[in-house]
């Protein structure tokens, strides 16, 4: 199984990365895995200019910058693990102008034709925060949520990583969210 690990915090060696890290060595060697470091590329936020909505067989964005290359890899996975840390009870720019951009895959919104590029494509939530999940982390799930929904992706999970401070000192709680994430993504 190919399995695309996309790292949307704008700290290349920080909490998020060292937590995608236990989660990529956790897959073991049965799988493949391509890591996307969202920190080293340019994306650009969604236009809203809708050309992606008149091709209905590919993603058909029309800016030609670095999430390009991300969409056709997220094309070509078996299941995504969106990593991110919490800001401002939210996304990051870096991983925000991504999932913005995932516009394209969603052909016929509000019609009878409405599907998806990625219909039924696993995908999992991994988030770090230095705070608790309570009262915290719940609008980045419940965003992320919608849009799995939205993209008819196969909603593998949200998984929050809370109390983190250093990456040498993450703890129980991002082991637990490892081999959870393990397990809904790819089995036991």
């Amino acid at each position: 199984m190919k399995v695309v690990t996309i790292q949307g915090s704008p700290r290349a060696n920080g909490n998020t990365a060292a937590v995608l890290e236990k989660f990529e060595k956790a897959l073991g060697d049965g799988h493949e895995v391509e890591r996307i470091d969202l920190q080293k590329l340019n994306v650009g936020g969604c236009l809203a200019c809708y050309a992606c909505a008149q091709n209905l067989s590919e993603p058909g964005c029309v800016q030609m910058d670095d999430a390009q290359s991300v969409i056709a890899s997220i094309l070509e996975a078996d299941a995504v693990v969106y990593a991110t840390p919490l800001y401002m009870w939210t996304f990051p720019a870096q991983i925000k102008a991504l999932l913005d951009r995932h516009l394209c895959f969603v052909k016929g919104y509000t019609t009878p034709e409405y599907t998806s590029l990625l219909k039924d494509k696993p995908v999992a939530l991994l988030v770090t925060c230095g705070g608790p999940v309570e009262e915290n982390a719940d609008l980045i799930e419940e965003g992320f949520s919608r849009l799995a929904k939205y993209g008819l992706l196969k909603h593998a999970g949200n998984y929050v990583v809370p109390g983190c401070t250093t990456p040498d000192q993450l703890g129980d709680a991002a082991d637990a969210a490892v081999e959870q994430m393990k397990a809904a993504l790819v089995g036991a």
